[in-house]
């Protein structure tokens, strides 16, 4: 009876500890994904969710990556926050046809773990100089090229990368796929999917910044998403530099529409629309004051041409602060390239100042036309006294088939042709016409 009680203990016991076992949550992951450039908004959705993984207790941060590059002090950001992470960073450029460039390359090289799926590339990190520009000091565009080289080697250095390939791909732009990036220890793994990537990260070893090397549980880890709120989809799409320009050109020519044509309504909310989005993305990019003066300055210009006969120097003028304005509309520290693309400054320039240069030419016609309608279609009217006009009494004309009081200061006969000096009221002041009008 004893054995049998004892027996009875030992089954309770392992059934509470398999109960307990099976309580125990699954390795989770957290994932997001970054499509797109690198700026303050995906700078910031990054090093949230480096925060939120680890507040969390998630296994690691898997960062879905395909980006052309971006600012540089977004990039700092992100790669200091990687270096420092207090949880694991995966950084996985996919899908097929993505790549990791420019600053992409600092990012992929900060992670703990570099994977790069089937048909990638990674490089061209060379940087571009001052103000978006061509740097014509060769010592300038050397200083720049070093600092980016040292401190790509150092990432590179750190993660146990291959810094010598690093530092190519900052001086000669040097760029390849997967399959070269993991036979020179540029990346660590080829994964065909993130189940894949799942499965052979499992049980690796990462070094922690300031704590104890963290093993990975991720073959059945569930994966959670975390994806951009709308407000911040919209801000990293419109954040682009082109697009918040041609933004804040849409809303400028809105707002001038709307103030040429009072009650038109559309073109004001539009381009009142166009204006708060093209500011709400101005927020997070390093704007120049100069290149603001400019386009305002340019669309003053345009706006003077249509009000004053310059014969096209205001337009020309206004064409050409429009395009350096633009140019120069955003900061440029020594980095990575990131200005509005002159080809699209140029055409905007160009056509903004041949409507305004059309726009003034209808508007001096409308000018210089004599008006055929109204009271002032009736002063320089021909027209015929159809009863003797004298300056002590008044008379009756007939001007265009209908007939008119009228006066003047000289005596006129009936039937004598007449034209029309001032209109006065109801009564119109007219003199002796040399030629006779048909009435």
């Amino acid at each position: 009876m004893m054995r049998f009680h004892l027996f009875i203990v030992f089954c309770l016991i392992g059934v509470m500890v398999a109960g307990a076992q099976s309580q125990e949550p699954l390795p989770r992951v957290l994932k997001i994904v970054i499509d797109g450039d690198i700026n303050p908004v995906s700078a910031n959705y990054i090093i949230d969710n480096i925060e939120r993984a680890h507040r969390k207790g998630y296994e690691c941060l898997l960062i879905q990556m395909d980006t052309p590059g971006g600012l540089l002090e977004s990039t700092k950001s992100i790669v200091k926050e990687l270096l420092s992470s207090p949880v694991p960073v995966v950084i996985y450029v996919s899908p097929s046809g993505s790549g990791a460039v420019s600053a992409g390359v600092f990012i992929t090289m900060a992670g703990h773990i570099a994977a790069m799926a089937e048909g990638t590339n990674i490089g061209a990190a060379h940087p571009v100089g001052i103000g978006g520009q061509q740097d014509t000091s060769q010592v300038m565009g050397e200083k720049v090229t070093n600092w980016a080289s040292a401190w790509i080697r150092g990432i590179a250095e750190k993660r146990g990368r291959n810094a010598d390939w690093a530092e190519q791909a900052v001086r000669r732009s040097v760029s390849i796929n997967e399959t070269e990036a993991l036979e020179i220890n540029v990346i660590d793994y080829i994964c065909a999917d993130e189940q894949e990537l799942l499965q052979v990260i499992d049980g690796k070893s990462v070094q922690i910044e300031g704590a104890e090397p963290k093993i990975l549980r991720t073959r059945t880890a569930a994966v959670d998403i975390d994806e951009m709120k709308w407000h911040q989809r919209i801000l990293y799409k419109i954040s682009n530099p082109t697009i918040a320009y041609i933004l804040l050109m849409l809303g400028i020519y809105g707002i001038f529409f709307e103030l040429q044509n009072p009650g038109a309504m559309i073109p004001g909310i539009a381009g009142a629309i166009f204006l708060i989005l093209a500011f709400f993305a101005l927020q997070t990019l390093p704007v120049r004051t100069a290149g603001i003066l400019l386009i305002l300055l340019a669309i003053g210009l345009f706006i003077l041409e249509v009000n004053v006969t310059s014969y096209g120097i205001l337009s020309v003028g206004g064409v050409v602060a429009l395009f350096l304005g633009s140019l120069m509309l955003f900061e440029q520290a020594p980095g990575f390239h990131f200005a509005v693309d002159w080809r699209i400054a140029l055409t905007i320039a160009v056509a903004t100042g041949l409507f305004f240069f059309f726009a003034m030419g209808f508007a001096l016609k409308a000018r210089l036309t004599r008006p055929t309608t109204g009271k002032e279609g009736l002063v320089q009217a021909c027209g015929v006294a159809i009863t003797p006009i004298f300056p002590e009494r008044d008379g009756d004309v007939k001007i265009k088939g209908e007939i008119w009081h009228a006066t003047s200061s000289e005596k006129i006969k009936k039937n004598e042709p007449i034209i029309v000096v001032e209109v006065d009221g109801l009564v119109l002041h007219v003199r002796k016409h040399t030629r006779r009008s048909d009435g």
